[in-house]
């Protein structure tokens, strides 16, 4: 008997909507652009999103292949805002790597 426990793949099925509410906006920055020539694009996704509800929806709104998805969980910083203290938002960002041939203009919108 094996250590290991075998978990099935479930297929995440979203509606148009749900893909909507996940995938917040592309991320355009020097880094992002970077990455692009990697076949990675960053998208700033919900907080509660999961990496196979980024997946499932970035392959059904821009009808690509994703090959990976690494999700970072960004901390809002501490700001002043007239010398009162202030907090930015918390917010997720979502690295997805597209397969060979497949790609995504970040510029066109969907």
């Amino acid at each position: 008997m094996s250590r290991f426990r075998v978990i099935p793949i479930v297929e995440t099925r979203l509606t148009r909507q749900q893909m909507y509410d996940i995938i917040r906006a592309p991320v355009i920055t020097e880094k992002a652009t970077t990455a692009s020539e990697h076949n990675q694009v960053i998208f700033r996704v919900a907080l509660d999103a999961t990496k196979r509800e980024v997946k499932a929806a970035v392959e059904g709104l821009f009808a690509v292949k994703v090959d990976a998805v690494n999700t970072i969980r960004v901390m809002g910083k501490l700001k002043r805002v007239r010398g009162r203290p202030g907090r930015r938002s918390d917010y997720k960002k979502a690295i997805v790597t597209l397969a060979e041939g497949s790609r995504i203009d970040v510029t066109t919108g969907i």
